[in-house]
């Protein structure tokens, strides 16, 4: 842009990188806001080293994990073949901060499939660094694109991932725990959504900036079906709510089918599917969580607002979308086979094995199941299940996540990962039934 040299300042004096109208807010929050904590997952693997140490040789379990590519055989080396000779074939200069366009059209194409006739094609999709960097960039797009200011709020399920809860808070937006009970599994419903609209605006008129839908859930392995996810969204943005961001990086690890993006889509009118964004990645399905290679595919406007910002900020690498454009050319459920295959045999073992034992569970889709430990932790005197976790963790060398690491209404259960082998997982419940007999 060309200046009128009459309107800039003396070299004598600083200059403004925006004109004083622009200028950020001045936002004396940071001064009051909570310390975010550090992640209490890298705890657990402390307790099992304490069992290491005091049962040499005896068999460990890591039920806690979120990663197939540390239990199960991961990205299978073919792909990485593959991903290697693209990144030969492509070099190692800049990308756009979208990512690059041969990847955003294999994610139209090889991945969604997504029907023409939906108006939304490769412009629609951007590559982000994984999961939690396109979570990041979400809740910023909401927050400015939405009503313009940091503060507002972004709803949850009443027991979020850890992740769910702190990293809105990074980026100046604040997380409201929606209604929800454990006889439903803390679903999110419809009119949990509007209580939630209705409440926040006692805290200095702010609003709702977005809704987090994830199905399978994490923690708890909950599914919502694609209609009820659209029920949910329209009775957000009917209640006001800017956007919606469905987090889908657990929908291929299932028995049943994977969320459809063209059938979803076809769920919303055009004005409602333009305040829709999808994260979907390897890291789950692939078991790929340190290639870091996730997307979003949302409207051309968010998208256009991400990668502006991206470009001052964190710029894909192109090696995490050779990995994906490798396996998705492969055909995606043959990739992931080597996760999802053994992982969904374990689902049925460990939901046979709950069941027969009496066990009070949650468990649906994706990694996780959400087992009530309450009656132990009565019978104990425990705190809460971080307590349980401990005690199972150092006695008995099974790692699992306490509840009450994602929320207080979680502080009576635990999560069990199930991405493991099949024979491994039933040890692995075997050793959770005697550790809790024990108590």
């Amino acid at each position: 842009m060309n200046a009128d040299r009459r309107m800039l300042p003396p070299d004598s004096e600083p200059g403004l990188a925006v004109r004083p109208a622009e200028l950020a807010g001045l936002d004396p929050s940071p001064s009051a806001m909570a310390v975010v904590p550090v992640n209490r997952m890298f705890e657990i693997r402390d307790a099992l080293a304490v069992y290491g140490r005091d049962f040499p040789g005896g068999e460990k379990f890591d039920a806690s994990q979120g990663d197939g590519g540390a239990s199960l055989p991961g990205v299978p080396s073919e792909i990485y073949e593959a991903a290697h000779r693209l990144q030969v074939e492509h070099g190692s200069a800049y990308d756009q901060p979208f990512g690059c366009a041969a990847f955003r059209r294999s994610v139209v194409e090889d991945y969604w499939q997504l029907d023409p006739g939906s108006s939304w094609g490769p412009e629609n999709v951007l590559a982000v660094q994984g999961g939690r960097d396109g979570l990041l960039k979400a809740y910023e797009a909401a927050l400015f694109l939405g009503r313009g200011r940091r503060g507002d709020f972004v709803i949850t399920s009443r027991v979020p991932w850890i992740s769910y809860s702190w990293g809105p808070y990074l980026i100046g937006a604040n997380v409201l725990l929606a209604p929800g009970s454990e006889e439903e599994a803390w679903r999110i419903t419809p009119e949990g959504v509007r209580t939630c609209a209705s409440y926040v605006r006692r805290f200095d008129g702010r609003e709702i900036a977005l809704l987090v839908i994830t199905s399978p859930d994490n923690p708890t392995g909950r599914v919502l079906g694609l209609e009820d996810q659209a029920e949910l969204a329209r009775a957000a943005f009917s209640a006001g709510v800017p956007f919606v961001l469905f987090d889908w990086i657990y929908h291929q690890v299932t028995d049943g089918e994977p969320g459809d993006l063209n059938r979803f889509l076809r769920l919303f009118d055009p004005a409602e599917r333009e305040r829709c964004l999808f994260l979907d990645g390897l890291t789950k399905s692939l078991g790929a969580s340190n290639v870091r290679g996730a997307h979003l595919v949302a409207s051309k406007n968010i998208v256009k607002f991400i990668q502006n910002r991206a470009s001052h900020a964190i710029v894909p690498s192109f090696y995490s979308q050779a990995v994906a454009m490798a396996a998705y050319r492969m055909g995606y459920a043959r990739a992931c086979a080597g996760v999802i295959g053994p992982t969904n045999q374990s689902r049925g073992i460990l939901s046979a094995f709950l069941s027969a034992n009496g066990f009070r569970s949650i468990i649906g889709k994706g990694y996780y199941a959400f087992i009530d430990v309450g009656p132990w932790i009565d019978r104990t005197g425990f705190k809460d299940s971080a307590d349980v976790g401990t005690y199972l963790a150092e006695r008995f060398g099974l790692a699992v996540v306490p509840g009450v690491y994602f929320s207080v209404f979680g502080g009576r259960w635990i999560r069990f990962s199930y991405a493991l082998p099949p024979d491994k997982t039933a040890r692995a419940a075997a050793r959770l039934k005697e550790g809790l007999a024990s108590l």
